[in-house]
């Protein structure tokens, strides 16, 4: 077959249409091929092959109106035409015949701008997977060309066939030739223009464009600087896409060599995004326009994006990464749920002889935590797309105990995994406030006065920025710190948010102004309520249109006001601006359990040291309140204290006994992991629980019994006046000890 070369004698000037736009936006629409039109142009001689024209069968024949008009094609005519594929096999014949004609074997596509080769034929040849020759993987770019002839003329995005053909005087009669004709013909006059002994800058075609074959993995280091008009975010990917599967989607423009970054959510899985760096601008540019393009039955937003979001997601510092990912052009597999005891020969022998891996052992890399213990992950190297897929076979296969998830990977989810496990410390570090702007300390809003509204439906990624400026000029009515954003369990936006208004006149005309609005790319649900209704969410229960539902409990006779709104106000202190991002240095477990026992005695002394959330120290000048709604993880979200030497002030203020008397400490062991107040109250039910408990309970119960659970294993502590002997005597299968203070 004729190949083509970067250094040829001769040009294929070749122009298409598609079935949707026309000019600047071809293929951004996604529609397929309806017309070639080449003609072979012999750079020496000056002279030309025969100009052909032929028509491509789409698999959908509706033209758009654009279409229709400029072409003049119709879906009839279409109908007879032969498809891509064997259009593409008479191209490659009648491009061969011309070539022998005028004495030449070499050629380079010449076409008009980028869009006809990066655009269309690529991405539809891949889409219906057909292998492109060699020749389509270099073509010119007259424009590009006519600019460096003639540098005085409009800018290259400016230029088209027919301003480029009236610089040079020729003259097009569009109405006497059919479409495409009259484009080539202009084009090759064009070219004809540009040539030795006829233009004064002697221009020659000697550096074409090139489109990269395949996409190259490799490692990035945060240190290495990225340009951010380079990078993209695509949206909406399914879950098991490679760094391949992105590089198909983007065929015909040029990726960066490990240029595909696989976002992570926090449990560290996929969430269907990806940041993707190209090797320049215009390569960019042209990957915008494929937005809402369709990768299977998907469709994939396309954004914008920065080199500082590419660096966090895919830049790597660790040696050992680096050294792991230097075997550049190797198919990476991850493998979780691996056995704690797991060791090389371990996985090797899981694998077996059919998937060699790279290296043996050097092509292993265990994921760990920063004090070497394993996190039962792994990532696998291996040489080839076979290797590959042999593995992949082995998806929930036992190994040990365990059955072990394998899923195709990329250089940047490996550096991505290992900078979350391996970083210190392991949870989000709070930003040093630039001046300590806390107000006096406030109380969260309670009653039955209506003067409060819920927002429902917010995205994931909606802060309190994005809901100040939802609520627009209604932003001058609401509270002082009224905004409380509502957390799930693992300590993420739960898509609630409840706002404190000044009336409930102002609460009533904010749920009708604001009731479905977007906000982003979603509408939001806005309603009214009051205080009371509030804080029932903010312990856990649910607020719907049938009205109120409390907190689930297990036995039905434990009233939900007896523990939800007998509570101390709860209040944030001063301090709580000038905390450090020190203070959410990881804790060793016993460090954690001392902490924790701390703060529940301290608490006791004082209702006013409560625990807060990493996110109430991002001080927003007008709205800091930033509530989880209980119970949220302390592992996740990284409850702190206030500092000891507030603690030491209140308690020498109120001259109050660490533990108020009567009364008495209990430690309760063997309860369930996912055991919470609800739980704890339920099982104690039928005791008369002395008020000194409650503001214990709230916000206390949740955030030191989930410490303790994560810090000392199943065991929390709880004061229960006059009730330690009653409580001994019961025959219960948690075991309940007293505990000496």
């Amino acid at each position: 077959m004729t190949a083509a070369s970067p250094h040829s004698d001769s040009l294929v000037v070749l122009f298409g249409a598609t079935a949707g736009a026309y000019g600047a936006k071809l293929g951004s629409d996604e529609r397929e091929l309806i017309l070639l039109v080449w003609q072979v142009v012999d750079l020496h001689s000056k002279k030309v092959g025969t100009l052909h024209k032929c028509l491509v069968k789409a698999d959908n024949l509706e033209l758009s109106d654009e279409c229709g008009e400029v072409t003049g094609l119709t879906p009839e005519g279409l109908s007879k035409a032969e498809p891509l594929d064997r259009v593409l096999q008479q191209f490659s014949q009648l491009v061969s015949s011309d070539l022998k004609a005028l004495g030449r074997n070499t050629y380079t596509f010449c076409t008009d701008g980028q869009l006809l080769i990066r655009q269309v034929l690529h991405p539809e040849a891949s889409k219906k997977n057909l292998l492109l020759s060699d020749s389509f993987y270099s073509f010119y770019d007259l424009r590009k060309e006519f600019h460096d002839c003639y540098p005085n003329v409009a800018p290259v995005k400016d230029q088209t066939i027919q301003s480029m053909a009236e610089y040079i005087g020729f003259r097009i009669n569009e109405a006497e030739e059919d479409f495409g004709v009259w484009q080539v013909k202009a084009m090759v006059a064009i070219i004809f223009s540009m040539l030795p002994d006829t233009c004064v800058a002697d221009h020659r075609f000697t550096v074409p464009e090139t489109v990269k074959y395949k996409y190259e993995t490799g490692p990035c280091s945060k240190s290495e600087a990225v340009d951010s008009e380079t990078v993209i975010r695509a949206r909406g990917l399914p879950w098991q896409s490679s760094d391949q599967d992105i590089a198909r989607f983007f065929k015909g423009l040029n990726i960066a060599k490990g240029g595909v970054a696989l976002c992570l959510n926090a449990q560290g899985r996929r969430n269907g995004e990806a940041l993707v760096r190209f090797v320049n601008s215009e390569q960019r540019d042209l990957a915008l326009e494929r937005h809402k393009h369709h990768m299977g039955s998907r469709y994939i937003e396309v954004y914008k994006a920065t080199g500082e979001e590419f660096l966090k997601i895919a830049g790597g510092t660790s040696n050992e990464v680096a050294q792991f990912l230097s075997k550049e052009n190797q198919v990476i597999i991850r493998m979780r749920g691996l056995p704690f005891t797991a060791t090389p020969e371990d996985v090797l022998g899981f694998l077996g002889p059919e998937c060699p891996v790279t290296g043996g052992k050097e092509g292993l890399l265990f994921v760990k935590y920063p004090d070497g213990r394993p996190t039962g992950d792994a990532f696998v190297l291996f040489a080839c797309e076979e290797y590959a897929q042999n593995a992949l076979k082995k998806h929930k296969e036992i190994l040990g105990k365990r059955y072990i998830e394998l899923f195709r990977s990329t250089a940047a989810e490996v550096q991505q995994v290992l900078n979350r496990y391996m970083s210190t410390p392991l949870i989000p570090t709070l930003p040093t406030p630039i001046i300590p702007v806390m107000p006096p300390p406030y109380t969260i809003a309670a009653g039955s006065v209506r003067d409060c509204v819920r927002l429902r439906g917010l995205p994931y990624t909606a802060g309190i920025d994005d809901i100040l400026e939802f609520m627009g000029d209604a932003t001058a009515d609401i509270k002082p710190h009224g905004v409380h954003m509502v957390l799930n369990q693992q300590g993420r936006p739960s898509g609630d948010a409840f706002i404190q208004m000044k009336s409930s006149d102002r609460a009533f005309l904010v749920a009708q102004k604001c009731h479905k609005k977007m906000m982003k790319d979603r509408y939001v649900e806005v309603f009214q309520c009051s205080g009371e209704e509030m804080n029932f969410v903010l312990m856990g229960g649910t607020l719907n249109r049938s009205g109120l539902s409390p907190p689930p409990c297990k036995l039905p006779c434990l009233s939900p006001p007896a523990y939800a709104f007998q509570t101390a106000a709860a209040v944030i202190p001063t301090e709580a601006a000038l905390y450090q991002s020190q203070a959410l240095l990881p804790q060793t477990r016993s460090q954690q359990a001392s902490a924790a026992v701390a703060a529940a005695a301290a608490a006791a002394a004082s209702p006013a040291v409560t625990y807060y959330p990493t996110q109430a120290a991002q001080l927003y000048m007008n709205y800091t309140a930033y509530y989880p709604s209980p119970p949220v993880s302390p592992t996740t979200v990284g409850y702190i204290t206030a500092p000891q030497a507030a603690v030491a002030a209140a308690a020498s203020a109120t001259h109050t006994p660490m533990l108020p008397q009567p009364g008495a400490l209990v430690r309760m062991q063997g309860l369930p992991y996912n055991a919470g107040m609800k739980e704890i109250l339920s099982f104690f039910q039928g005791y008369q629980v002395s008020l000194g408990f409650l503001p214990l309970l709230h916000p206390l119960c949740h955030q030191v019994a989930s410490q303790l659970r994560a810090a000392a294993g199943t065991s929390c502590i709880m004061q229960f006046p006059h009730l330690i002997k009653r409580i001994l005597q019961q025959n219960v299968a948690v075991r309940i000890t007293p505990v000496q203070v």
